[in-house]
């Protein structure tokens, strides 16, 4: 039985280094670990608790729902947006944490890690990240980090799946993310 790792990308820029970092861990992912890159965080429209019921609930939200809740664990990518973590991945935070206390993080493994043009890699944004899935109910991997600086110069030539030392990050990470979800990959 393989792990299911469902990985959330906080740019929606079709060129973006970190949807390229999520990429390269789809594509260099262990043998019996599958790792699901989400498409369609842009379509969920921003949490509402009035619409985040039986009747009125968007499919979109419903869609990612039901994603989360056929993971074991969660890879999520953070680029740094004027020194936070980006909308749209806080937003995908906010409707996985709900119904309060039994929302899709509740007691599975989250990995944060990402890359940002600026000297420090994003850390800012990827511990914001941290933080909110840790309040969603999620078991943060706090040792799991890859925080990869200048992304615009070092990734101008190079995808990350072609980088040897992101590649070595990032698999450590996907390992340490495997083996929190307490299933073995065959």
């Amino acid at each position: 039985m393989s792990v299911r790792i469902l990985a959330l990308v906080g740019s929606l820029r079709a060129g973006s280094h970190n949807r390229q970092l999520a990429e390269a861990a789809v594509k260099h992912a262990p043998s019996g670990v599958e790792i699901e890159l989400y498409e369609g965080l842009a379509d969920i429209p921003f949490y509402n608790e009035d619409i985040d019921t039986e009747e009125a609930l968007p499919a979109t939200a419903a869609r990612l729902r039901g994603a989360a809740g056929r993971a074991d664990g969660f890879l999520l990518f953070s680029p740094e947006y004027n020194g936070t973590i980006p909308a749209v991945l806080k937003n995908a935070i906010d409707w996985l944490s709900r119904p309060y206390g039994a929302g899709s993080f509740t007691g599975k493994p989250v990995a944060v890690v990402g890359t940002a043009f600026g000297q420090y890699g994003g850390v800012w944004a990827q511990d914001e990240a941290r933080k909110a899935v840790g309040i969603a109910g999620a078991t943060v991997l706090e040792d799991a980090k890859l925080s990869i600086p200048d992304s615009v110069v070092r990734f101008a030539e190079t995808h990350p799946a072609d980088d040897a030392e992101v590649v070595t990050g990032l698999t450590a990470v996907i390992e340490q993310l495997t083996a929190g979800t307490g299933a073995a990959a065959a």
